[in-house]
């Protein structure tokens, strides 16, 4: 297996000099889908203390965690079990779990029907604190990164700051418990592209990430200790007709000597504001209707057996 040619580049860049950001940025997404990010500004104390509070809550007992499924939610919010998400066209569900916390709404808000209330885990105290924290810190970061992608295509820089300043975004903690004994064909996350804009990921403890090049070999993703690593989703890649793709990605299962070791994950899903109208953008090899951001995540969100 070999490794995906993605060198680090640095966030600091879209202050310093957004046109060399927007060429790094353009060409490591063109070229793979995906770009690693170094000195993304969030500090580590930060980081330890949602991953801290995300292994409390996954060493719950099932029956406690169980309180916390939302039924109907589309697993939008709160605890998706064990066993329960699948990739596109997959016919083992993946071997994981995950929770989902949202952007915090006042009360009466417009998108309070899309975007419903966040729950917390009243048996972990630092949860709500550390995860929120860590919320509004990727959220911040996913914008500057945007600033770059804008000027990529062409763009103004703030062209993304208004359909994702109220989006519908999602972080998502996962826990991949030890595989013992696996369904023949489960791992811990299917083939599959991600749904939203970009996707924001801290550096996993387990190795497991691979990318599915344009070669048709899958890649290992090796991003140094402290990075980020970012890539497009599909409705991105909608908007900008495919000259941003969103790319074949899994987790795959460890090796023996890693196969007692739990691996946790925090991808955050940067999402556009439900009403958003995408529509394509002329010049790129796909043409596709216009479609509300809300309509398409609830088309995907069936395909992926989470409606």
């Amino acid at each position: 297996m070999t490794i995906a040619d993605i060198q680090p580049i640095r966030l600091s860049l879209v202050e310093s000099d957004l046109e060399a950001a927007a060429a790094a940025f353009g060409d490591a997404f063109r070229r793979t889908g995906f770009a690693v990010v170094s000195d993304h500004g969030i500090p580590q104390s930060l980081i330890d203390a949602a991953l801290t509070a995300t292994k409390a809550l996954f060493a719950l007992p099932d029956q406690t965690k169980t309180h916390y499924v939302i039924p109907g939610g589309g697993g939008q919010r709160g605890l998706t079990p064990f066993g329960i998400e699948a990739a596109k066209g997959a016919h083992r569900a993946d071997l994981k779990e995950f929770w989902h916390v949202g952007r915090d709404l006042p009360a009466g808000h417009r998108f309070a029907g899309n975007m419903p209330a966040n729950v917390w885990p009243a048996e972990v105290p630092a949860f709500e604190p550390a995860v929120s924290a860590l919320f509004a810190a990727l959220d911040a970061c996913g914008k500057r990164m945007l600033h770059a992608i804008a000027v990529h295509l062409g763009l103004a820089p703030t062209f993304f700051d208004e359909p994702v300043a109220e989006g519908n975004s999602i972080l998502r903690l996962l826990h991949y418990p030890p595989v013992r004994n696996a369904t023949a064909g489960a791992i811990r996350a299917g083939a599959h592209e991600d749904i939203n804009v970009i996707t924001l990921l801290l550096g996993a403890e387990e190795a497991g990430l691979q990318l599915l090049g344009k070669d048709g070999d899958w890649h290992d993703i090796a991003a140094p200790e402290g990075s980020l690593v970012c890539n497009i989703g599909d409705m991105l890649q909608r908007l900008t007709g495919g000259r941003l793709p969103s790319t074949t990605h899994r987790v795959v299962n460890p090796v023996p000597e890693r196969a007692a070791f739990p691996r946790y994950s925090t991808p955050f899903f940067l999402h556009f504001r439900p009403d958003y109208l995408i529509e394509t953008m002329k010049g790129g090899p796909i043409d596709l209707p216009p479609i509300t951001a809300d309509a398409y995540l609830h088309e995907r969100l069936r395909e992926i057996k989470l409606l």
